[in-house]
């Protein structure tokens, strides 16, 4: 089971650009399916972005185009660009991982929070 630590959150106005970033302990890093999940204050948890093990990527419809999920498999992280940003995308953000082999989601970070300002 890898642990996993987010970095990178922070307060950002409208149109701005933030990395995040999720460090994973472990040797099998890259047998894991890597996501990225937001939750804002009163919602639930939503899916934003993942990264396969085999690099192939999906996003939510809502970050289309202004977000991009990558990973380093030397340095055991995986990325989350985010551009044009906007006050709804202010949540915290978690990092999670699954093996590829699997449908369930078995490794959570603690959280980064983004805030988006006008």
């Amino acid at each position: 089971q890898v642990q996993l630590v987010e970095s990178g959150g922070g307060l950002v106005q409208a149109g701005g650009s933030l990395r995040l970033s999720c460090a994973a302990s472990g040797r099998t890093f890259s047998n894991y399916d890597m996501g990225w999940f937001r939750q804002a204050p009163g919602k639930e948890r939503e899916f934003v972005a993942a990264i396969r093990s085999d690099g192939h990527t999906y996003y939510a419809d809502s970050v289309k185009g202004r977000f991009s999920i990558s990973r380093d498999n030397a340095k055991n992280t995986v990325y989350l660009q985010m551009n044009s940003l906007k006050r709804e995308d202010t949540a915290v953000y978690y990092c999670a991982g699954r093996r590829d082999y699997s449908n369930t989601y078995t490794a959570w970070g603690q959280g980064t929070q983004v805030t988006v300002s006008s």
